[in-house]
């Protein structure tokens, strides 16, 4: 039997319905860190003491800071999950980009936006 060079279209139905899943739950979690980031909802330290405002202050920047980094990887994961969407309409999901072969299903199935294989990736290191 020659080796399958695609996926069917029911695998990338598959595999539209795990990343349109994540696509969600990413989305999510970024508009939470966005409103972290402009703390719509926070509490302020306007009745608070002067130095325990300067304290909880300094805090809140370096809470601002950790959620900005981490919304700005979210916002990279949601971009590679909206290109591999688009490798599905385009019928070259699971390829690899390396190799040319199909990326294993438990790969794509735990990093659907991968675009190499574990042996491409291993070799990058």
């Amino acid at each position: 039997m020659a080796e399958k060079t695609r996926y069917s279209d029911e695998e990338l139905e598959e595999f539209r319905a795990i990343i349109l899943e994540k696509l969600e739950n990413a989305k999510r979690d970024y508009e939470l860190l966005k409103s972290a980031i402009t703390q719509s909802e926070s509490n302020d330290t306007q009745d608070t003491s002067p130095t325990f405002k300067v304290l909880e202050e300094g805090a809140a920047t370096l809470s601002k800071e950790e959620a900005g980094r981490l919304a700005q990887r979210q916002q990279k994961f949601i971009q590679h999950l909206q290109a591999a969407l688009v490798r599905i309409e385009n019928k070259t999901y699971g390829i690899c980009r390396e190799t040319g072969k199909l990326i294993a299903k438990e790969r794509l199935r735990a990093v659907p936006h991968a675009t190499l294989s574990i042996d491409a990736k291993q070799k990058q290191r």
